[in-house]
């Protein structure tokens, strides 16, 4: 059966594939970096931080900068603002992309989109993960309700009014329930600073 012949090829294929790749991908395909510094000489490809390229001519996501950051940051999960942008719960365009990770995990190197690393324990980092794909990525974001309680916990972080923002469009669009919130509140902590925002929106209607 034919196959792609050349390193240009391998690595046209894999991009395609995987729309975004680490170098480390590329060399398992056979690819050198030789070759990949090569393409990006000629434009095909883009280099997007330190060893992660993608096609030039590649159709990029309106969250294209998620996908980006899930490469780099494989084990962390989108949170906070820029979780509530993936919903569609804020107005905010969060310059940088808001990652939680573990407390011992090493943060990534300042090289592409920023990063805003916040750590979470073992637990609250596993609870309420959604996988979404972006141009081929598999990125790992915060439901809706587990994001508008980790918005109450980080209030000091990104604003009381981010975060009662993000409640109030969660409730307005549906997207989860005052119970669902009320339980994540619950398991972060945050109860007690959440309910009477929660009441007075749900006695609102």
């Amino acid at each position: 059966m034919p196959e792609p012949t050349t390193q240009r090829q391998i690595a046209h294929a894999l991009l395609t594939v995987r729309g975004i790749a680490r170098l480390a991908e590329l060399r398992d395909a056979g690819v050198t970096a030789a070759t990949i510094s090569r393409m990006e000489r000629d434009g095909e490809v883009l280099r997007l931080a330190r060893g992660l390229y993608q096609l030039s001519d590649a159709t990029l996501d309106a969250h294209h900068s998620l996908a980006e950051a899930a490469k780099r940051v494989p084990k962390g999960v989108v949170c906070l603002v820029s979780a509530l942008a993936f919903h569609e719960l804020t107005d905010q365009l969060p310059r940088q992309i808001w990652i939680a990770i573990r407390q011992k995990d090493w943060p990534p190197k300042a090289d592409g989109t920023p990063i805003r690393v916040v750590r979470f324990t073992d637990r609250l980092l596993g609870e309420g993960v959604e996988t979404h794909l972006v141009e081929g990525v598999p990125v790992k974001v915060f439901g809706v309700a587990k994001t508008i309680a980790d918005c109450f916990r980080y209030r000091n972080k990104i604003g009381l009014s981010v975060a009662i923002e993000g409640l109030r469009e969660a409730l307005r669009q549906r997207k989860t329930t005052a119970g669902e919130i009320a339980r994540q509140a619950e398991r972060g902590g945050v109860a007690t600073v959440i309910r009477p925002y929660l009441e007075a929106l749900t006695a609102n209607g």
